[in-house]
């Protein structure tokens, strides 16, 4: 029963760590589409303060093709981070019917405990009430 016990408080600690680092991709991958975003109302404000919009123009700012590149690169690694959140969400999704499965197993020994005492309990009652009747 304790072993049990203890496995459980171990699935339920692997599903809480599943959960933080979920919840530390999902975290990446809105920081890093801010952060995007960020750098598109950047180069925006570069080009009208230019007033070139053209990537291949000649007089094109530096900063603004460097901003590019950097926000593409922030939206490539946020995507490829969608790809780890998905295996992320499966993993959690195991580790909680896991966790479920071992749960369950322990109600229904806890039930089948509350059951046999209860017959215990009745048994005496039923002891007590035929002596009783047996004077």
């Amino acid at each position: 029963m304790k072993s049990r016990e203890s496995l459980i408080r171990l699935k339920r600690f692997q599903v809480d760590e599943k959960r933080r680092h979920l919840m530390q991709i999902e975290s990446m991958i809105a920081d890093f589409n801010r952060m995007a975003d960020e750098l598109d109302d950047q180069i925006r404000s570069e080009q009208e303060r230019v007033g070139i919009t053209d990537v291949s123009h000649f007089a094109y700012p530096t900063f603004a093709k460097a901003a590019a590149t950097r926000r593409d690169n922030l939206r490539n690694s946020a995507l490829e981070l969608n790809d780890q959140l998905e295996r992320a969400r499966e993993e959690l999704s195991l580790s909680i019917e896991e966790l479920k499965k071992f749960e369950q197993l322990e109600e229904r020994d806890h039930q089948r405990e509350r059951e046999a005492q209860e017959m215990a309990e009745q048994a005496m009652m039923d002891e007590v009430a035929s002596r009783m009747r047996a004077r």
